[in-house]
């Protein structure tokens, strides 16, 4: 087969990022970019930010006049009729969207704003989300009618639907990376509006990659894709500038690291703390992050009978997340239900043993790491003791996490997918 061409659809990418999307999409690019010829199509983007061998185009950056001569299928005018969606959230704290307004029906109007590049202004995870994907399909599908590409790669429910107007106007076969699913973020009885788009693109692709055995086993059980078109391609670690500082206190510190919803397990988090400290009082616990869940979480009281070992960061650069991995003595991250856990790669690099939830796809290939189910505390509060009570369990752990790692990179990562191009091509 010839060098492919790919087209890939993002919707957040270095410096213009949020979460471990972003920074998931740089690494595979940086990988792909080896074996592909490579356009990446963004909402935003730092017209200085280039990656090698990368064609990256930020909306944010074109004319919209360009655009409004191209005509496209209308593919997506029978999903569904979006009004006004106000809502200041990240495409990943979908529990915040009012869905009420949202009607199934057809009458989605294709014409592209006259007034203003709506990417060019504002917060990319502000006002009107929906909105936004739905003009992100509409410029990138006139854009793709000017680009020669064998392959649509979109990642993740912001970019579906683009790509399923490219593959309606184009023909060509379309590939959808999960990073997580609507099913992670509101549990098994959630229909809404993304479990839609999310279930449609699916059915529709020529082939699913999710970032683990976890979720793909999700997208088949509860969106119903056929299991042959479910190619799973675990993450890979990006090197990190690995160093350890001195803590200024002389406890034990426990790290969570992530956003404070419901899917990440915060309140198991408490819950865990509050074991460990009954056996081991010389210990703090730190939640770095932020979320729906933090006030509630500050406010229980639960929280109450550990404050003074139990502390909240909020957000926190990368540059301050380092520093605190620099200092931790456990990483735990109780997840209800993770696609992945890039965070748990990072805290193995840093030479910290991990507890993990078994319900997280980063399970799957961490096998340094402790494991327990997310709702069994106690166990997860066992392996926190012993990884602190017990010195050559701890080496054990971090030795054997680190052997892992050396197999997951971005490379590996990127000639799965190549393979995965290979067989829908």
């Amino acid at each position: 087969m010839k060098r492919p061409k790919v087209l890939m659809l993002g919707w957040e990418f270095p410096p213009v990022i949020n979460g471990g999307l972003g920074v998931a999409c740089l690494g595979l690019c940086k990988a792909l970019s080896k074996h592909v010829d490579l356009t990446m199509i963004i909402p935003k983007s730092d017209p200085n930010f280039l990656v090698d061998k990368v064609e990256l185009i930020g909306l944010n950056n074109l004319e919209i006049e360009n655009f409004k001569k191209i005509k496209t299928s209308k593919y997506y005018k029978k999903f569904a009729k979006v009004e006004t969606v106000e809502a200041n959230i990240d495409p990943y704290d979908t529990a915040n969207i009012n869905f009420e307004i949202l009607k199934t029906q057809s009458g989605i109007n294709l014409q592209i704003s006259d007034a203003v590049n709506v990417f060019s202004m504002g917060d990319l995870y502000g006002n009107d989300l929906v909105h936004k994907v739905i003009e992100f399909a509409k410029y990138t599908a006139r854009l793709a009618s000017d680009k020669d590409f064998d392959v649509i790669h979109c990642h993740d429910w912001m970019t579906f639907m683009a790509g399923i107007e490219i593959k309606a106007m184009t023909g060509k076969p379309l590939v959808l990376h999960v990073h997580a699913l609507e099913y992670d973020r509101s549990g098994p009885e959630s229909r809404n509006f993304v479990y839609e788009l999310e279930r449609w693109g699916m059915h529709y692709a020529d082939a699913v990659i999710p970032v683990s055995n976890y979720t793909g086993n999700i997208a088949e059980s509860h969106y119903g894709v056929g299991k042959t078109k479910i190619h799973p391609v675990h993450n890979g670690a990006d090197p990190v500038k690995v160093f350890h500082d001195t803590k200024d206190f002389p406890e034990k510190l426990i790290l969570f690291l992530g956003r404070v919803t419901g899917q990440k397990g915060p309140q198991y988090f408490l819950d865990i703390a509050s074991k460990v400290i009954e056996h081991v009082p010389n210990v703090r616990f730190v939640m770095a992050g932020t979320g729906d869940r933090l006030r509630n979480l500050i406010e229980t009281g639960a929280y109450k009978q550990i404050g003074n070992k139990f502390h909240f960061t909020g957000f926190l650069t990368k540059d301050k997340v380092h520093k605190l991995l620099s200092i931790a003595d456990v990483y735990c991250m109780p997840s209800v239900s993770e696609p992945f856990g890039l965070s748990a790669l990072e805290a193995a690099q840093f030479g910290i043993p991990c507890v993990i939830s078994k319900q997280s796809g980063v399970s799957e290939v961490l096998f340094g790491a402790l494991t327990a189910d997310f709702w069994d505390v106690d166990k997860m509060a066992g392996h926190i003791i012993s990884l602190l009570q017990n010195e050559a369990l701890r080496e054990s752990v971090i030795r054997n996490a680190f052997n892992d790692l050396q197999n997951l990179t971005w490379d590996k990562a990127a000639e799965k997918v190549v393979g995965v191009y290979k067989k829908v091509a």
